[in-house]
């Protein structure tokens, strides 16, 4: 074989090493017996290991020196991602690498007990441990990537983004925000009380039945992947098995069944993949900015509209037997009622932003060594109160409520908020090439959006950067405009 199809073929086995990795911290998160956690750590830290032993073997370095894409389009961008995953390989030595990984597992075990215990203590030394090891792996990266820390972390999430890209977005949409959210409460406070929906309790099964009922309708393979329970919601599992979670409240549907459709929203993107680059790099999502913005388009932009509102509300009353009011208008009421409160996972989309700001501007204190760790609490609150006004009763309410930073996903946060906005602007050009979809919405219609979705980022997979992908689909760079025009017209100028 020749150097290109020797990596073609290292990189397919990476690939299924990580498929691999993925259904073995699924099991962790839905069904592994406590007892199993000590094992299951060293196990995928192991599995972590051979993967970096893997790919900054020596001969892999040499293939990517000579290796030629001989003018095809594909091979020269898988490639391209080649490079750019070895160079970051490299840039951390093995040993951090199964370091960071064991201590994450171990981290996020603690993490479950510590946020039901309303115990930050307990998680605190542990949480240090990843701080520590982030910051050495993040400072060993940006010095190969010729860039900051903070950045590199940034980096591994969405390739090529930066603070300095991000900081005008999230100044603009600390700036417009806070009034914008203050018109909104304001209108929603003359409308009157929102309505209730539906008649609790609302008996899980029927609402696995419900949430299983509309993946198929949006889309989803259900021979390619299933929905389970965990203790936070995720989208994760392996290469043509994408496995979603969500967490259910017998007192109210509306949770599990947002969160159902925000996994779902991911899901769709790993299943729309490029099929002929199934597990090279190329054929993989091209980052979290996407990726947040297929399951916020599909939950927040879809799923709150009056259009999906009218669609949904019989098949909500069938679902539960019809039991007390479905009427659609109050529906959409209350999957458009803004309140600012403590959960992000839970937040509507005007509060959003601001549980993302917070957690970006503390991370990066965190990484810059100008917070410890000690004083994360009490920060946490104060920007919350700040952005939100609210006083934050605890910490599992407060900075105990994520998984993210114990299992060492530094630097994912901006992507939510960035991806919030890509949303709005994928489905505002959505709209403009589809006229009839939210007709088609209203009628439980969704392949056309599906299949524009598929054209205009899906199947590019990671053939173009982040901007270029958003910047074809919809005519324009990633800005907050459309976000902030949505905002205003479904909350201000809308009938409520």
């Amino acid at each position: 074989m020749n150097a290109y199809d020797q990596l073609h073929r290292r990189f397919g086995r990476l690939s299924a090493l990580e498929d691999a990795g993925g259904l073995l911290s699924w099991d962790r998160d839905t069904m592994m017996p406590e007892g199993a956690a000590g094992r299951r750590a060293t196990v995928m830290a192991t599995l972590g290991g051979l993967q970096h032993e893997m790919l900054t073997a020596p001969e892999v370095g040499d293939w990517l020196g000579t290796a030629n894409a001989d003018g095809d389009f594909w091979k020269q961008a898988n490639l391209n991602e080649m490079k750019r995953i070895h160079t970051r390989a490299i840039a951390v030595p093995g040993d951090l690498v199964e370091a960071l990984s064991k201590a994450g597992s171990e981290a996020e075990m603690v993490w479950r007990k510590a946020r039901a215990d309303n115990d930050f203590e307990s998680l605190r030394p542990y949480l240090q441990t990843v701080l520590d090891l982030t910051r050495e792996s993040a400072t060993a990266i940006g010095e190969a990537l010729s860039v900051s820390p903070y950045d590199a972390l940034l980096d591994g999430f969405d390739p090529g983004m930066t603070q300095e890209a991000i900081t005008p977005i999230f100044e603009t949409l600390a700036h417009d925000l806070p009034p914008l959210l203050q018109e909104v409460l304001a209108r929603q406070a003359a409308a009157g009380e929102t309505p209730s929906v539906g008649a609790a309790p609302f008996p899980i099964a029927d609402q696995e039945k419900l949430g299983v009922s509309m993946m198929r309708q949006v889309g989803f393979d259900m021979t390619r992947g299933r929905l389970d329970v965990s203790a936070h919601p995720f989208c994760g599992g392996a290469t043509d098995d994408v496995r979603i979670t969500t967490r259910y409240e017998a007192d109210d549907f509306l949770p599990a069944f947002l969160g159902v459709i925000h996994e779902t929203g991911h899901a769709l993107y790993e299943q729309g993949l490029p099929a002929d680059w199934q597990g090279q790099p190329v054929g993989r999502a091209r980052g979290m900015t996407l990726h947040e913005s297929q399951s916020l388009l599909m939950e927040m932009q879809v799923t709150r509209s009056r259009a999906f509102a009218t669609f949904a509300a019989p098949v909500m009353s069938s679902a539960f037997g019809g039991q007390g009011s479905w009427n659609s208008a109050d529906l959409y009421r209350r999957m458009t009622r803004v309140s600012p409160g403590f959960i992000r996972v839970d937040a509507d989309e005007v509060t959003y932003p601001a549980h993302i700001i917070v957690r970006y501007e503390l991370e990066v204190a965190m990484i810059e060594g100008r917070l410890a760790l000690k004083d994360l609490p009490e920060a946490f609150n104060a920007r919350i109160k700040d952005m939100l006004g609210l006083d934050v009763p605890d910490d599992r309410r407060g900075c105990l409520q994520d998984i993210h930073w114990p299992l060492g996903l530094w630097g994912y946060f901006p992507c939510y908020a960035l991806g919030a906005l890509t949303a709005a602007q994928l489905f505002a050009a959505a709209k403009s090439a589809l006229p009839e979809i939210e007709n088609e919405i209203q009628r439980g219609e969704f392949s056309n959006l599906l299949g524009w979705l598929r054209t205009a980022v899906h199947e590019r997979g990671s053939s173009a950067s982040t901007q270029d992908i958003i910047s074809a689909a919809t005519g324009k760079p990633l800005g907050a405009e459309d976000y902030l025009r949505h905002v205003r017209a479904r909350y201000i100028d809308g009938e409520r």
